[in-house]
């Protein structure tokens, strides 16, 4: 009979990490252990590169749009930019479209582009080349009379040659002239006469981005509703879902909309209505929308209007039952002209 092979289940290690990992089939990135395990790159840099690498194609990675992206300042960034450029995880070009502004072209590799200088790693020169010994012409060995004579008997003698025959120009016939000398060549123009290169345009500036709107007076009431509502919005639009940092640096702008009387639920509608497709970035977006939609403060008071003049009611006359306006019934203006016709 064959012995029953009995297999032990793995055993989880005792100290140390212990992976649960889950199959990915949608929305995921293959990342090299080069990259994850670098020894040299700082783990700002290898979690920037796998975040770069996840990006699609033509999406902005400037060091702003990243700052607003990350909680890391703009100086760290820039740091990790350059660590990946110098171990050739990234690639960075500055172009001038015909227009004339300057764009930079980034290009990401996901694995390390050969030949990619080192971070601090100095450049190496090349040394000196060897000089080369001079050749060693061999020293002619004296002739004797006899052997000369041989040599100069052996090489053939040189036969003479025939001096050229110059053609003698033809006398042109009676009647007819002489042909015309060719014309000379044209000089060549000289350097001033070229006219001058056209100058590049130069790129057009960039305007500033404005500034987050800020209260006049900072009221703590106002600025706690503010952060209640950015952390708020969430609940009524999944895609607006911002960090702790964000909602601080924007609970200023909400503010600025409160003290100019707009109501939460108003400011709450202008955030979240006609929101675009494809939502990458909505602190941007919400940061946009408080700078260009700020309401303008309410006018003043308008004077109260003039009271209206008081008219008298109507009364029914006692005499021809005709309507008139009168303080009290009594009779019409006709009728009390008869009666004191009458008297």
């Amino acid at each position: 009979m064959d012995t029953p092979q009995i297999i032990a289940p793995s055993r989880a290690p005792s100290s140390g990490v212990v992976h649960s990992n889950t199959r990915h089939t949608s929305r995921f990135t293959v990342i090299g252990n080069h990259l994850a395990q670098h020894s040299e790159l700082s783990l700002t840099a290898i979690g920037l590169a796998a975040h770069i690498q996840s990006l699609p194609a033509g999406a902005r990675i400037g060091i702003k749009h990243l700052a607003d992206r990350f909680p890391e300042s703009e100086t760290r960034i820039a740091a990790a930019l350059r660590e990946l450029e110098a171990h050739g995880y990234l690639k960075r070009t500055r172009e001038r479209l015909p227009s004339g502004r300057v764009v930079t072209r980034t290009v990401s590799y996901n694995q390390p582009v050969a030949g990619a200088a080192r971070a601090g790693e100095p450049k190496s020169r090349p040394g000196p080349k060897p000089r080369s010994q001079p050749r060693r012409q061999p020293v002619p060995q004296p002739r004797t009379r006899p052997q000369q004579n041989q040599q100069q008997r052996q090489q053939p003698q040189p036969q003479p040659q025939p001096r050229p025959v110059r053609p003698v120009p033809e006398a042109p016939a009676p009647g007819t002239s002489a042909p015309e000398a060719p014309a000379p060549a044209p000089l060549p123009r000289p350097e001033a006469d070229k006219p001058a290169p056209v100058p590049a345009p130069a790129p057009t500036p960039v305007p500033p981005r404005p500034s987050l709107p800020r209260p006049q007076v900072h009221d703590l009431d106002r600025h706690r509703t503010a952060l209640d509502l950015l952390a708020d919005l969430r609940r009524h639009e999944p895609r607006l879902l911002l960090g702790e940092a964000d909602i601080h640096r924007l609970a200023p702008a909400v503010a600025a909309w409160f003290e100019r009387d707009a109501h939460p639920d108003a400011v709450r509608r202008t955030l979240v209505a006609d929101l675009p497709g494809s939502l990458t970035r909505p602190a941007g977006l919400i940061a946009h929308r408080l700078t260009t939609l700020l309401p303008p403060p309410l006018p003043t008071a308008a004077p109260a209007e003039e009271a209206a003049p008081r008219h008298d009611p109507l009364q029914n006359c006692d005499g021809c039952d005709r309507a008139f306006r009168a303080p009290e019934p009594g009779h019409c203006r006709e009728c009390r002209t008869g009666l004191e016709e009458a008297a």
